[in-house]
């Protein structure tokens, strides 16, 4: 019995035994193949390639320098193409390529080697046009790269225009890279010139003529169409001319001192004429007339139109170099680059040919022939100006540009000889001091006869709306919203977001919240019924508090029309009030213009003074000097 027991229990263990191998086998899983690595590959397209050797390609890529290790299988590819004199690496240089990275290695780099290069005549963010060219597209994906002194990334903006200062890369038939490759100085500046009273920048219509004979020259670039016309001869070119069809047509006098006159276009001195010659294009909403001329050239009609040709000598050189940096900074960047302009001839930029030009201020050009400003720093200044000042001055952040606050040129300072040796307060300390209410309000109701400006008429001025408009004060306030969002905000929650203005029919109140340097309107606060507004900047501040009807009184009694815009910004208000609500304000104020940079009346009465140009020039520009332009 016990013998039989025992085999039993063998018979079970082995029985069990068996079972498990069977399941391990019926279980057991097959062997997984090994998972196949995907390469990680990265398209780089247009970049410029900066360096490269035998094992390494380093390139610029949207403001960044990336660099990278050849792969393997690339470096053999290229072994048999170097020589005693030059490795297969160097013709990468220095040029625009697409790069193909895998891994984290360079694995492809194709070169783009056609290129094209002419004069500049304008773009935009579909293409370019230059002269013998055409108009020539983007790709989606082309960049644009500043390759002279310091590389950097750039923009159609930057483009020289009317000048060849910039490579063209193609392929496919399109541009898909700008190599800006030089900077020379410019001789040249291109003037849109608006309509009659600088009304809209296109014309429906214009008849032109010469005082000397003159070409028409327009059609394709390999085969144009010239016709030559008899001095006095006038053309008319409307919209459905013929000549406008194949692009531009350029209107040339036949010797360098003949001018153009555009016939039915209006200006303070009647029927302007034209030194330089003209560029007429087609566009969806008229035709652009462009005026290209010698930079100082431009300026005898530029001086006298921004400053009274009787002004001192000192003072009008003063404001040539002013203008004169003034437009080649838009020059080195174009304002109109889709029309290829540099300026246009309105306040927008500088007033051009409202005025005859002048003996005085043609002298005053040429005595400052080519300085421009610069900052201690070598950099071409900001030369901001305008008309009268109250005595002090601002800085620049009253525009509320990123740019701004690096403009450090531009102080506050008190325009009186104790602002030019910084005693008695006169220096920043005083600017800031005057940010204070209180401080203000006393300064700008009191007469400092030591000021430059003091007999000035604009240097004090009073401003009184006598019944308040609630109406228009709503239309100009969600107006001025539209124009820059962030810059009107409405009390929402315990905080001022920008938000659509809600329509009111009372206010409540008005006051100035706080003050820039020098004591310049910074925020103003309104409370109405429908709402608590907080206007930014001095520029809306002057267009919101202006009702439209008011007149301004100046210190000298005389009334003159304020339509639209308030003087300047330097001003303190005081309310009227019926119970709990505004029913009319008084400002009192002075000065004319926003306050940065040179006061054209300061100049004049510190030339008148016996200060010279440059005097002038570093006493409101702090730091910097009149110099030719130079480039490397």
């Amino acid at each position: 019995m016990k013998a039989f027991l025992c085999i039993l229990g063998l018979l079970l263990l082995l029985i069990l035994l068996l079972g498990r191998i069977a399941s391990f086998l019926l279980h057991r899983e097959e062997p997984s193949a090994p998972i196949e690595r995907v390469p990680v590959i990265e398209e780089a397209a247009n970049v410029w390639i900066m360096e490269a050797d035998e094992e390494h390609l380093k390139f610029y890529q949207n403001g960044e320098v990336r660099g990278y290790r050849f792969a393997p299988d690339f470096l053999a590819g290229h072994e048999a193409d170097s020589t005693e004199e030059s490795g297969w690496y160097q013709g990468l240089q220095e040029q625009l390529a697409d790069v193909e990275l895998t891994d984290g290695m360079v694995t492809a780099v194709r070169v783009k080697s056609e290129k094209i290069n002419g004069k500049i005549l304008s773009a935009d963010a579909s293409g370019v046009e230059v002269e013998g060219y055409g108009r020539l597209m983007f790709s989606d994906d082309y960049q644009a790269y500043r390759i002279y002194n310091t590389l950097e990334m750039c923009t159609v903006k930057d483009l020289a225009f009317g000048y060849n200062f910039a490579d063209l890369v193609m392929e496919d038939g399109k541009v898909c890279g700008i190599l800006i490759a030089r900077e020379e100085a410019m001789e040249y500046i291109r003037v849109l010139i608006k309509g009659s009273d600088y009304v809209g920048l296109c014309h429906q219509e214009l008849v032109l003529t010469s005082d000397t004979g003159f070409t028409l020259r327009y059609g394709p670039y390999d085969a144009p169409v010239i016709e030559q016309y008899a001095a006095g001869e006038e053309v008319t070119i409307n919209q459905e001319s013929a000549c406008l069809a194949d692009g531009r047509v350029i209107i040339t006098p036949d010797v360098l001192t003949g001018r153009v006159t555009l016939c039915n276009v209006s200006r303070s001195q009647g029927t302007p004429s034209y030194r330089g010659h003209f560029e007429l294009e087609l566009t969806e909403d008229g035709i652009v007339a462009v005026n290209e001329l010698p930079l100082e050239e431009y300026l005898y009609c530029v001086v006298p139109s921004e400053m009274p040709a009787s002004y001192p000598a000192e003072a009008l050189k003063a404001q040539a170099v002013c203008a004169r940096t003034y437009a080649y900074g838009h020059m080195r960047k174009a304002g109109y680059p889709q029309y290829g302009a540099h300026v246009d001839d309105s306040t927008s930029y500088q007033v051009y040919n409202n005025i005859l030009e002048q003996a005085s201020t043609t002298a005053a050009v040429r005595e400052s022939y080519g300085q421009l400003l610069f900052t201690a720093e070598g950099n071409l200044a900001g030369a901001y100006y305008y008309s009268t000042s109250c005595g002090m001055g601002t800085d620049a952040n009253i525009w509320k540009t990123a740019e701004a606050p690096s403009l450090t040129y531009l102080k506050a300072k008190e325009i009186s000889p104790a602002g030019a040796d910084g005693e008695n307060g006169g220096g920043d300390d005083l600017g800031e001091a005057l940010r204070q209410e209180e401080a203000f309000s006393e300064f700008i109701q009191t007469r400092d006869e030591t000021a430059y400006e003091a007999a000035e008429s604009w240097y004090r001025w009073s401003y009184q709306s006598e019944k308040l408009d609630v109406e228009h004060l709503y239309e100009t306030l969600k107006s001025r919203h539209q124009a820059n969002s962030r810059l009107v905000l409405t009390l929402k929650n315990g905080e001022y977001v920008s938000m659509e203005i809600q329509e009111f029919q009372k206010v409540k109140d008005i006051y100035i919240e706080s003050r820039g340097a020098g004591g310049v309107c910074d925020e103003l606060i309104l409370v109405t019924d429908g709402g608590t507004y907080k206007v930014i900047s001095e520029h809306n501040i002057r267009y919101v508090l202006n009702d439209g009807v008011s007149q301004v009184v100046r210190q000298d009694k005389s009334k003159v029309d304020s339509p639209s815009i308030l003087p300047s910004g330097f001003f303190v208000i005081s309310v009227v009030r019926d119970g709990e609500n505004v029913v009319g304000y008084t400002l009192t104020g002075g000065g004319y213009g926003h306050g940065v940079g040179m006061s054209q009346n300061g100049a004049k009465d510190m030339a008148k003074a016996g200060l010279s140009s440059d005097e002038i020039l570093t006493f409101f520009f702090d730091g910097c000097s009149a110099r030719e332009v130079t480039t490397d």
